[in-house]
């Protein structure tokens, strides 16, 4: 067995947290399935250059899970996590997370085929996610929407 390489620097992501209002007072957020692991994760990416935090973020959502809408321009807060690269080593990740009020939600987008999409109550959501941190801002968002 080989063991993992692991970058001592910190890297950023950016990511989006899809939400819409269903009815009258209940929020569903929205969690994609990561390529390698099918896991339940965010949409998230790396810095573009030329392109602000939330609007790469924005970008990813589309990308990954066929969603568009407002942006927030500051981040509603951030976590860890270790990003498994192609050669098998490991980047240490601090991923902002920015909060997307989903306007639409289109039937194909550039990453359909690659990844699974689901709408959850924000407790739902939690529950799939394994990085605490993340449940963490879901929880913290909801109570504040």
């Amino acid at each position: 067995m080989s063991e993992r390489k692991k970058s001592s620097l910190r890297h950023i992501q950016y990511a989006a947290l899809p939400d819409r209002a269903k009815g009258k007072s209940e929020l569903e957020v929205m969690l994609v399935t990561s390529r390698a692991t099918r896991r339940w994760i965010i949409p998230k990416g790396w810095p573009k250059s030329g392109m602000p935090p939330h609007r790469v973020a924005a970008k990813e959502a589309f990308e990954e899970a066929g969603v568009v809408g407002k942006v927030s321009k500051r981040p509603i807060g951030s976590f860890p996590y270790d990003k498994v690269l192609k050669e098998g080593a490991t980047a240490s990740c601090r991923v902002q997370v920015f909060a997307l009020r989903v306007s639409r939600q289109y039937k194909y987008w550039p990453e359909k085929r690659e990844r699974q999409v689901e709408w959850y109550t924000p407790s739902e959501a939690a529950r799939f996610i394994r990085e605490p941190h993340l449940r963490r801002i879901i929880r913290k968002f909801a109570k504040r929407r």
